[in-house]
């Protein structure tokens, strides 16, 4: 009420006697809609209309589409609000009309409404209650009885007024109100760009030539698989508490913070989902599990240790800094409401964490005791699963606060009892190394390349390989890889090779092959598309690629004509010399030596063995600390070079003996390419 007579003091409140009001006849039945005349109260927004649009200028709108396009064309065609409702539920207009000559006035308060009316019980009655009624006001004019219009106010006026109204200013709370007010934030879908979001912004026009907020962020309406809109009659709808049940909270909560912006439509899928929860969800989940085992054995606590950055080996530095690399990307891309993208950032961290570090890792968890190299190693990990954990609370919060509690306040009795009672986790500009996240991207790049150069040549990577080239381009100058022991050690032991050459030249086992790109080449020398491919056939592969990459053009002769070509016009091959296999990507080429004696062909045996083993040892329930007894029938071959590297496999197995003529325990047929063995495994004591 004090707003309305606010308004009608400054002239921005009028009645419309006669305006077309539509009404469904059946609610949501489909039948036609039936139109009649009624008297109607509007609020005088378009003499506000600069004002509106103005202030819109001032919102943050994300997308900034939808503030300038879908309700900033809103204000620059707005209408007069119409905000009487001739409805039994609602906040009543408390507005009194002459019924002789039509005079008005609205009323505010019951003191008000008592000195109007003259009567003091009118102070004890509620102003929305509809028996007031029996209070009836003189008409200033013809002094005539006056009787309550017999309105409520439109339900989106209430929405509105929601910033001051929650407060109740202005009768209390103004210094909260100006603390509060703008807000900072607000969010909703797509659909009430011109309900809720508009009367927010009239009513902040209108009471206070403010807007209401200073960023807003518009979602997109959630669609089924098909892209179509979901509705209950068509039978497309999702059951939420379903979806829930079936798939996990945290899971589809992932799924929209990743699926697309927030702002555009999403299509749900189960399949979907499920991605999610195999991927980012089950990894962190994995690796988590991996600490809580190991952990578990060894009786670790990260209360009795602290981290020594100053002590840690090269793979430690460099998950800390992707940490916190991390952590600033994603706080930056949450702060400018880029939520995919820090979604991927989380996801391609705890990809790095659990299929680089922690895989790279695993033996120095195995080790025994508990030596510096040991405690680096649990520290590193602990810090970084309770640091992600945090900077994912926001997207997956039961997931993270189950990490977190079982990680941080099981042993800190002092810290927050959950993680969404911790800041978001702060950047530690002194973890953070950026050449040696460079170096280690490179050196995955090259591992990357390899694994290809193996799949090419069908060779496993349990495999031993004796060499391997690497050739990487003149921009890669500053990279602290050739040389590097770290390097050479990672590469080597990921691509199971024994040594590396980093070379500036590999034409000895490299050329190219070129073709001519049809779809460019066609339409620029139509009739001469034959006699280039002829020409380009016969090139010095290696020279060729040279003059492509220093003039960014080759030059023909096609049938007597000069032909100029650059790689869009060219359908480039790697070819190599025979025994050897390469790949070029990410401005580098890696060669692999493909010819394997004998001695190297043994030593894949023997990583075959050791890995069945392990399976065998985990099918059979058998805990990591378990030792064994362990048998090889079946093949004289393997049985003899198992006995020739006895010791290699029963220390990495926990073997105690072997037994070469009896299967033992747990036994199983495999078939290890040209040669059939079995192996057994049986647990002892």
């Amino acid at each position: 009420p004090e707003v309305l007579k606010d308004l009608d003091k400054r002239g921005l409140l009028f009645a419309a006697p006669k305006f077309e009001h539509d009404y469904p006849h059946c609610w949501r039945c489909g039948t036609p809609l039936i139109y009649y005349a009624r008297s109607s109260w509007f609020i005088k927004v378009t003499e506000v209309k600069e004002d509106l649009i103005r202030n819109n200028k001032e919102i943050n709108w994300i997308p900034k589409s939808i503030g300038e396009g879908r309700f900033g064309d809103w204000l620059e065609n707005i209408q007069d609000w119409g905000i009487s409702r001739n409805r039994y539920w609602g906040t009543p207009l408390n507005i009194w009309e002459c019924p002789g000559c039509g005079n008005q006035t609205a009323i505010g308060s019951r003191k008000e409404l008592a000195e109007k009316t003259g009567d003091p019980a009118a102070e004890t009655v509620e102003l929305h209650r509809p028996y007031i009624d029996r209070f009836f006001i003189k008409c200033e004019k013809c002094g005539q009885d006056m009787k309550r219009v017999p309105e409520v106010i439109d339900c989106w006026f209430d929405s509105g007024a929601m910033p001051f109204a929650q407060l109740h200013y202005p009768f209390e709370n103004k210094e909260l109100f100006d603390k509060q007010f703008p807000a900072q934030f607000i969010s909703e879908a797509v659909d009430q760009t011109r309900g809720w979001f508009y009367s927010l912004h009239a009513e902040a026009t209108l009471l206070f030539n403010k807007p209401a907020f200073k960023n807003v962020i518009v979602l997109g309406l959630v669609q089924d698989e098909n892209g179509q809109k979901m509705s209950k009659s068509k039978g497309n709808a999702v059951d939420p508490f379903e979806a829930l049940a079936t798939y996990g909270a945290d899971a589809i909560r992932w799924y929209f913070y990743t699926n697309s912006a927030p702002w555009l439509p999403s299509r749900f899928a189960g399949k979907t989902v499920q991605e999610g929860q195999r991927g980012f969800l089950g990894t962190l989940w994995n690796t988590y599990a991996f600490f809580v085992l190991y952990a578990n054995i060894d009786g670790f606590s990260a209360a009795k240790y602290k981290l020594e950055p100053d002590k840690l080996p090269v793979m430690d530095r460099w998950i800390l800094s992707r940490l916190m690399s991390t952590i600033g990307g994603v706080d930056e891309d949450l702060e400018n409401y880029r939520i995919p993208e820090a979604g991927k950032k989380l996801a391609a961290y705890v990809d790095d964490l659990s299929n680089w570090y922690v895989r790279r890792c695993r033996e120095r968890f195995w080790a025994g005791g508990m030596e510096q190299d040991k405690i680096n190693a649990y520290m590193t990990l602990w810090t970084c699963l309770v640091e992600i954990s945090k900077a994912a609370a926001p997207m997956v919060p039961f997931m993270t606060e189950e990490i977190y509690r079982n990680l941080v306040t099981t042993d800190f009795p002092t810290a927050p009892k959950s993680v969404h009672l911790c800041d978001f986790p702060a950047v530690d500009a002194s973890l953070i190394d950026k050449a040696l996240e460079k170096d280690m991207e490179i050196i995955r790049d090259i591992v990357v390349l390899g694994r290809s150069c193996r799949n090419t040549a069908n060779i496993k990577n349990r495999q031993p390989i004796a060499r391997m080239f690497v050739r990487m381009n003149a921009d890669m100058a500053d990279a602290d890889i050739a040389g590097n022991a770290m390097a050479t050690a990672v590469i080597t032991e990921e691509l199971n090779v024994k040594e590396i050459t980093f070379t500036d030249d590999v034409r000895e086992f490299t050329s190219y092959s070129f073709k001519p790109q049809l779809k460019t080449v066609g339409p620029k020398y139509g009739k001469l598309v034959g006699a280039i491919g002829a020409a380009l056939k016969t090139l010095d592969g290696n020279a060729a690629m040279d003059e492509l990459n220093e003039k960014s053009e080759m030059v023909l002769d096609a049938g007597g004509e000069k032909v100029t070509l650059t790689k869009e016009d060219l359908l480039i091959e790697m070819t190599q010399k025979e025994g050897f296999v390469s790949m070029e990507d990410y401005g580098i080429t890696v060669v692999l030596d493909t010819n394997l004696t004998q001695e190297l062909i043994d030593e894949g045996i023997v990583n075959e063995v050791i890995s069945k083993l392990q399976n065998m040892r985990k099918d059979a329930g058998f805990e990591v600390t378990d030792h064994i007894e362990m048998s090889v029938t079946g093949s004289d071959r393997v049985a003899a070079i198992v006995k020739a590297h006895e010791k290699a496999i029963t220390d990495k197995v926990l073997a105690e003996r072997v037994d070469y003529e009896n299967a033992c325990g747990e036994a199983k047929a495999w078939d290890l390419g040209e040669d059939k063995v079995t192996l057994g495994v049986k647990k002892i004591g």
